[in-house]
């Protein structure tokens, strides 16, 4: 398994049907193997190789803008816990439903399932957001049948979790952009 240095930038690739759709360099925070902790400076860049499913719906976007994001990843988990940072100053946890993450030599793969957490300045209360974009993505085919029911699932198991007032990224509670 390929593990990365703090500081080194590696790219984050969304990849559909096998093919990279969206790649965004990010910096490596931490990683240990199990966690993989990157952050995504406002004004990053985006690429978006052609691909033969059409244009990624970012595809309007050069650039990740009005935050900073660290994007927090444990193996196997179908989701991601972004903290997001204005001008420097933490806003919230955003939970990123998305396809577990698979590294590779430059980097890692994974795909956005479109239903998303967001957890104002870290509040134990949350909110759901996109919930419609599932449906949307059998439709369209960029998820199947049985990926959606996956990300339902990994959906429950997280707000259960919250429920519980049981948060596996706490530890990243006092992190800022300046500790890089």
């Amino acid at each position: 398994m390929t593990v990365f240095e703090p500081g080194c930038v590696i790219d984050r690739r969304e990849v559909l049907h096998g093919l990279p759709w969206l790649v965004v360099p990010v910096q490596v925070v931490r990683d240990d193997g199990e966690e993989l902790a990157v952050y995504v400076a406002e004004g990053t860049p985006f690429t978006f190789p052609d691909h033969p499913f059409g244009r990624h719906p970012w595809s309007q976007r050069t650039r990740w803008t009005d935050t900073s994001v660290l994007q927090v990843h444990r193996a196997g988990d179908a989701h991601a816990v972004w903290g997001m940072y204005e001008q420097g100053v933490f806003a919230g946890w955003y939970i990123n439903f998305q396809a577990p993450l698979h590294r590779w030599s430059g980097g890692f793969d994974t795909l956005d399932h479109g239903v998303d957490m967001w957890m104002p300045n870290g509040a134990s209360e949350w909110q759901w957001k996109d919930l419609e974009d599932v449906a949307r993505l059998v439709q369209d085919g960029r998820i199947t049948e049985d990926e959606a029911r996956d990300v339902w699932s990994e959906t429950e198991r997280v707000a259960s979790s919250l429920r519980r007032g049981a948060r596996w990224w706490q530890h990243w509670d006092a992190w800022s952009p300046g500790h890089r």
